[in-house]
């Protein structure tokens, strides 16, 4: 058991201000020095979860093993997590919010607990990256009577002790909701006590809370910024959870204690410490900046727009602020394998590549934009993240790309608004821009705004109808084509695809029931198949996933496909699928399966074509043979294969 008196790391006097790179470093180093095992970033396209489009926390991969899985690496884990939050992408603009961020996260699965936390975590803020302990502000569980959950005293007494050591008066106030900060205040407090605020569950609050649901009180650190006034407009009284910016919430460790019940609520046999805390905020903090868009992640982004435009960050915040953000979001959304596209994460990274060139746009940048910032971007990260250097010329291809198609469309359609001239928005008019020039709507709209032109109350609805219509038309015109993305429908298109589902059950079979599809490409000339798996494979393992396959192929296995109910696909019957791939209410589910066995090899849910059998695939004497293995990205493999 590493104890909280472990010796802390010792990082030079000389060195003021740590960039972002160092303090994920030494975040990582620190925690790693206590026992922690380093685990990969997981990718932002979750796999095998089809309830959200990103992974928005460093918690989200890891939710399996707080709720008592084991993890291969242990009971203590340290990682730096790329996160992506769509939903914030009006937000951003200010000094704080950003759609792409990394999270530190630490956690202890039934190890340490609540005293080691906040004293480690108090120690890297204070002792490693220096920050001024006087300024620090947290807050704590009130507990809810109702459901017979106790106010958090342990976590207070512990920040009772640290506060006391460093020369700090820790005046404890309870506060309650947000609403009742705004009206009581700070009151001279360094312990606030909230309600919902300070706890976590997947549910919510624990009145919400099902039965079988884990959840737990937070503790959060905060950091003053003096400098910076309230704003009334946010509330009458200033407390540390305002939005005025005046504090900075720095990092939030959870505390997951208690088990929802018939009868209330019980004490979880093992406890876990869940902590996350922005790697940008506590960068600004260390520069002693309210500004994220200052720490060494963002500011060469912004040093080369002012150089491309001849125009300051000063005068130029909010534009700035906004490219900045949105090409690092789109640049890891192209490193994990998302391109540009009209649905789910492809539209997102498509909406946020047409916003940076739209506010580059008013900054006067109208040529070889993407190809000029893209690389700043790789730069600041490759050391870190080998997966971002090896796809450096693919990430500013796909990029490039898709500003060439949206500046021509940019164009055409701000010609075409402009024709509107003072008149009413009206649905029909924001159909025919997104429809005949590609004008996405949320630009549409913001450029009302901007040209105070207003919008027809049934707006809204009139485009929904309309949109309806063309996907109703669209589906009709489809009607019977095959959607498997496949490279062609020829007889060896049929035949990779058939053996994809042969290797994926082999892989399984193989390397363990954690590889998860992650991709796949077919030509001509071979297969690819991408899958989760943090270790390159071995050759004894490609062998034996070659001759599996290949004995799968000699029993002429028989290939056909039934439809079933979605949920009776995957969670009765076991049907394997892609990751992230999200299904209507029934689904096609391939099965193929030896004469008179009871179990088919494979059985996975997919669009096809395939072959009748197996056997097929084995014309002119041809055997399946890997060709090659390798990283895709972090905790991705890749391999090829033909028929030969």
């Amino acid at each position: 058991m590493f104890l909280s008196t472990c010796p802390l790391i010792v990082i030079p006097d000389k060195i003021k201000r740590m960039t972002a790179q160092e303090i994920r470093k030494a975040y990582l180093d620190f925690f790693t020095a206590r026992g922690h095992k380093v685990i990969p970033r997981a990718q932002l396209v979750p796999y095998n979860d089809p309830t959200t489009l990103f992974t928005g926390s460093g918690m989200q991969p890891l939710i399996p093993y707080l709720l008592g899985e084991e993890h291969p690496n242990g009971v203590r884990l340290v990682d730096s997590q790329t996160c992506l939050r769509a939903q914030d992408i009006e937000e951003v603009g200010d000094n704080r919010h950003t759609t792409f961020f990394e999270m530190l996260g630490n956690w202890s699965l039934g190890d340490y607990f609540k005293k080691e936390q906040i004293n480690w975590f108090w120690g890297f803020l204070t002792e490693i990256i220096k920050l001024d302990p006087k300024r620090i502000y947290v807050t704590c569980y009130i507990g809810n009577e109702a459901a017979n959950i106790p106010k958090d005293t342990e976590s207070a007494e512990t920040w009772q002790e640290i506060f006391q050591k460093a020369g700090i008066e820790a005046k404890e106030v309870d506060i309650g909701t947000e609403e009742d900060g705004y009206q009581k205040g700070e009151q001279g407090g360094r312990i606030f006590f909230y309600g919902d605020k300070n706890w976590w569950s997947r549910e919510g609050s624990p009145d919400k809370m099902s039965v079988g649901e884990p959840g737990g009180p937070d503790t959060e650190m905060f950091y003053l910024y003096p400098s910076v006034k309230h704003n009334e407009k946010y509330g009458e009284k200033c407390h540390v959870n305002c939005d005025c910016g005046r504090y900075i919430e720095l990092g939030n460790s959870v505390f997951m204690e208690y088990l929802k019940t018939e009868n209330g609520f019980d004490n979880l046999p093992k406890k876990n410490v869940d902590y996350g805390g922005g790697l940008e905020r506590i960068a600004a903090a260390a520069m002693d900046s309210p500004d994220v868009f200052e720490i060494s992640l963002l500011k060469p982004i912004i040093t080369k727009l002012e150089e491309m435009s001849g125009k300051s960050y000063e005068s130029h915040t909010e534009n700035m602020r906004v490219i900045a953000d949105h090409l690092r979001g789109a640049t890891f959304l192209a490193v994990d394998g998302v391109k540009p596209s009209n649905k789910e994460q492809g539209y997102v990274m498509r909406r946020l590549v047409r916003r940076a060139v739209r506010f580059a746009f008013e900054l006067g940048i109208e040529q070889n934009f993407l190809e000029q910032i893209v690389p700043v971007i790789t730069d600041l990260y490759h050391d870190d993240f080998p997966e971002v250097a090896a796809k450096r010329a693919e990430i500013i291809e796909i990029l490039i790309k898709e500003e060439k198609v949206f500046r021509q469309t940019l164009r055409k359609g701000l010609r075409e608004f402009n024709k509107l001239g003072s008149k009413e928005l009206t649905g029909e008019a924001t159909f025919k821009l997104y429809d005949t020039y590609g004008f996405p709507v949320e630009l549409t709209y913001e450029e009302a705004f901007k040209q105070n032109i207003p919008i027809a109350g049934s707006a809204q609805k009139e485009f929904d109808r309309l949109m309806k219509e063309q996907k109703e038309r669209s589906q009709t015109a489809s009607k019977g084509t095959f959607k498997g993305g496949l490279g062609g429908q020829a007889m060896i298109h049929k035949k990779y695809h058939t053996a994809t589902h042969l290797v994926y059950q082999a892989l399984r079979d193989v390397l363990g029931d954690h590889v998860v599809q992650r991709g796949s490409n077919i030509t001509e000339e071979r297969l690819r198949f991408d899958f989760s798996h943090p270790q390159k494979v071995t050759p004894e393992e490609i062998k034996k996933v070659e001759d599996i396959v290949n004995k799968q192929i000699n029993k002429d296995l028989k290939v056909s496909f039934k439809e079933y109910p979605t949920k009776v696909a995957v969670e009765e019957k076991g049907a394997l699928g892609q990751f992230g791939d999200r299904y209507g209410d029934t689904v096609k589910v391939y099965s193929m399966i030896a004469d008179g066995a009871d179990k088919p090899y494979s059985f996975e849910i997919c669009g096809g074509p395939h072959v009748g059998h197996t056997g097929q695939l084995a014309e002119g004497s041809k055997k399946f043979k890997i060709t090659k293995e390798e990283s895709s990205s972090a905790g991705i493999r890749r391999i090829k294969a033909v028929l030969q």
